[in-house]
């Protein structure tokens, strides 16, 4: 009973004296958000600097975000009826505030979530989600009979093997430095896209009869790597290996390949630098007899990479050991999960800056309230309970604020994800949208994040209204 007694006073205290007025809560809600709009342009602009409009978008925010609050007007009544108007409209702009905060939190953190994905998916795709090696490099003889032992882990959905080595890549007069990446023809599509990501040629890394009668080796090239040598399909291209070189006197491996296809991921990193050859070719090249240099495994379910690592740990033992997706990228993906929260962190001042709009509003509350303080606590209101009301108010708006932000947020990164609106120039990104990716724990994080906030933002001001002296407050009303 208490409770919704408390609860029924703040809802009170927070309505205006008078009328409802619909246009100009309509008016507030429109530049609300257009100043929601001018924020998002504002930080995208630093984060893509080649979408013209954005920039032009984000001029206008210092119209917008600062000199509009300044010209909202106020209506004076004819019994101090100004001074429920101004608290009533400072808590509308706190609601906004908080709005607009949880709104741009939201959808920095999906725009975010989203590159993450894309880079994630694409560097996994290239690669693997678990590679299983041997301690020093050994190498493994009998790869049939692990990948055997393995095959009744339930998460494992294809393994294939791989050898990973150094080479020199020449082509006429061209020459570049190469990871030599061998893999199975016949397995490699269970473990890597590499097959979808085939742009020019086919992926064929068997012998090929010449026009002459000769026959070579497949090889397929990064899209960079090809142009820095000046390759094209069909051509023939020289790998040369260091491997088991021990003095200037000694004539590297040389193998010919003829260039099938070239592939594509959008990581420069691997189209500049990755060739694709066979197994057989490879332990030729790098006098690795019947040896690879590890397994690749890939997996249902790409979170469950940690536990099956230690899986295969215990199965297996030395000299093998397994590393996951997020240890191969362990300084990329700690790195993007650090500027999520240093993101999180600076636009929870959006939500803070709202904060101190409630303090000062519930403390013109509090001033103007005095009497019927004063007349409650006279009644038999307890300290807690004057308290709790103004705790009650803090608590509205930031729910309030909260659930607007929270839809808002999700309708534009809903629209994004189904309209493309803002797109990306695929010459330059990798990408050719913005790339949007909800998280439920995003949404519910954010919320309790912002009625956290808001709810301490009614501390000092309910712990004032609570400390007033009855007698004092009714004295001189």
């Amino acid at each position: 009973m208490r409770k919704s007694y408390e609860f029924f006073i703040a809802r009170r205290y927070l309505r205006r004296r008078g009328r409802f007025s619909i246009r100009r809560f309509l008016t507030g809600l429109l530049l609300n958000f257009l100043r929601l709009a001018c924020l998002i342009a504002f930080g995208l602009s630093f984060m893509i600097d080649d979408i013209p409009f954005l920039n032009v978008l984000s001029a206008a925010v210092f119209l917008l975000l600062i000199i509009l609050p300044f010209l909202k007007s106020r209506k004076t009544g004819k019994s101090g009826g100004s001074a429920g108007g101004f608290i009533n409209i400072i808590t509308y702009i706190s609601i906004f505030g908080v709005m607009i905060g949880v709104a741009a939190l939201i959808i920095v953190l999906s725009v975010m979530n989203g590159f993450e994905s894309e880079v994630r998916n694409r560097i996994i795709g290239f690669d693997t989600h678990i590679r299983l090696r041997t301690y020093h490099d050994r190498g493994i003889e009998d790869y049939g009979s692990v990948e055997d032992s393995l095959r009744d882990i339930p998460e494992i959905t294809g393994m294939s093997p791989y050898i990973l080595d150094k080479g020199m890549l020449r082509h006429q007069e061209y020459t570049a430095g190469v990871l030599v990446k061998a893999a199975d023809p016949r397995t490699i599509s269970q473990v890597s896209d590499l097959d979808k990501n085939i742009v020019y040629g086919e992926l064929n890394l068997d012998q090929v009869r010449l026009s002459d009668g000769r026959k070579r080796h497949g090889i397929v090239l990064g899209r960079y790597l090809a142009d820095q040598v000046w390759a094209d399909t069909g051509d023939v291209v020289l790998i040369m290996s260091p491997k088991g070189i021990r003095s200037m006197f000694q004539v590297p491996e040389v193998m010919p390949f003829i260039v099938t296809g070239y592939f594509e991921t959008g990581m420069f990193e691997y189209d500049n630098s990755y060739a694709f050859i066979s197994i057989e070719a490879a332990q030729d090249l790098f006098k690795l007899g019947d040896k690879v240099s590890g397994i690749e495994i890939r997996l249902k379910d790409v979170y469950q990479a940690e536990r099956v690592v230690k899986k295969i740990d215990d199965r297996l033992g030395f000299p093998y050991f397994a590393l996951s997706w997020f240890e191969m990228r362990k300084n990329l993906f700690a790195w993007m999960q650090l500027e999520k929260i240093a993101m999180f962190i600076i636009l929870c001042l959006i939500i803070i800056v709202a904060a101190f709009n409630i303090i000062s509003t519930l403390i013109m509350v509090v001033m103007e309230k005095t009497k019927e303080i004063g007349i409650l606590k006279s009644m038999g209101s307890t300290s807690g309970s004057i308290m709790r009301i103004f705790l009650y108010e803090g608590l509205v708006v930031g729910v309030l604020g909260t659930l607007l932000g929270e839809l808002i947020g999700y309708g534009l990164c809903w629209a994004q994800q189904t309209f493309h609106l803002i797109s990306l120039p695929p010459d330059v990104y990798f990408i050719t949208s913005l790339p949007i990716r909800m998280q439920p724990s995003d949404f519910i994080v954010i919320g309790l994040a912002a009625i956290v906030l808001c709810l301490l933002a009614g501390v000092y001001p309910a712990r004032r209204a609570a400390s007033l002296d009855p007698v004092k407050a009714i004295r001189y009303e």
